[in-house]
């Protein structure tokens, strides 16, 4: 049983008190958390220093021009953000159940745009008494999916914390535009990485980038500064425009190298063994509904 009670919770300083805080913490100046929360800004320093009084610490340092966390301020503001952002979640998942009304999946930019988007189409027409709430970030991982009644998560699927379905496999290759691209196609490895090549940074997520593809063809490759977007899809438009060569991740791309769009580079394509899983929390029933979108769109693979 759990050792939270009414009593402690009472002890709690008051909710409008830490959104404040975050608010503060997150925009680094009083005025701007005031306009957000829809408040003055005398309203915001007094909600501050109530805080502060109740924790028996400085939460700021306040200087001429500036304000910054003080030690115990950073050490709440990392833990609170996320709770905060949890609870406000959670509220919003209730809602919806009382409602009976939405789904709500979690996945990439990418993934939502390029591979569930088309999908969603076919399922409102099918059944169009079922409510879809899609929520795209880069910043996926096995915990913000236990938030969702389902994720699309990419990686090999050993998460603990979730059960797992393989929707479809990472394939990816060098493409370029047949009606744009003016340099010579290259017709190796070697060759390639002497060309225009369009970079994904993917230093905040994880995903596969040039250096990693050509690692993976035994070949040390050294990034030339080009064009860099930190989105797949960014990468296939360039590429469509003529812009350079680019990774195309085959979920994406598939169509418009079919229909003759983009051209992929023969003999090139890297099967790197992850996949892309329709993910939903590990020992959480599903509601009729819900087994009804799952079976759908695994069937849709």
């Amino acid at each position: 049983m759990s050792s939270f009670n009414a009593r402690r919770l009472a002890t709690l300083p008051p909710l409008e008190t830490l959104m404040c805080f975050e608010a503060v913490a997150r925009l680094g100046s009083f005025t701007r958390a005031a306009n957000e929360l829809s408040i003055t800004q005398s309203a915001a320093s007094k909600q501050i220093r109530t805080l502060e009084t109740l924790l028996g610490c400085s939460l700021f340092e306040r200087h001429t021009r500036a304000l910054s966390l003080s030690e115990s301020g950073q050490r709440l503001f990392d833990d609170l953000r996320p709770l905060l952002s949890r609870i406000q979640h959670t509220i919003s998942r209730v809602r919806h159940d009382d409602r009976n009304s939405s789904i709500s999946v979690i996945c990439t930019h990418a993934v939502a745009h390029y591979w569930l988007l088309p999908r969603l189409a076919t399922f409102a027409r099918e059944y169009p008494q079922i409510s879809i709430d899609v929520s795209s970030t880069n910043s996926i991982n096995e915990k913000r999916c236990t938030d969702y009644a389902f994720g699309i998560l990419y990686g090999d699927g050993e998460w603990k914390s979730l059960e797992t379905v393989q929707l479809f496999p990472e394939i990816v290759y060098p493409i370029y535009s047949p009606s744009h691209y003016t340099e010579s196609i290259p017709e190796n490895v070697s060759e390639l990485a002497q060309s225009p090549l369009i970079h994904l940074d993917s230093s905040d997520w994880d995903c596969l980038d040039w250096r990693d593809w050509f690692a993976q063809f035994s070949y040390d490759f050294t990034p030339a500064p080009f064009l860099t977007f930190n989105q797949t899809g960014l990468v296939y438009e360039a590429a469509r425009l003529g812009l350079g060569i680019g990774l195309g991740w085959d979920f994406i791309v598939t169509s418009p190298v079919r229909i003759g769009e983009l051209c992929a580079i023969p003999d090139m394509a890297l099967v790197t063994g992850r996949h892309d899983h329709l993910v939903h929390p590990r020992g959480k029933a599903l509601t009729k509904d819900e087994a009804t979108f799952r079976d759908w769109l695994i069937g849709s693979v």
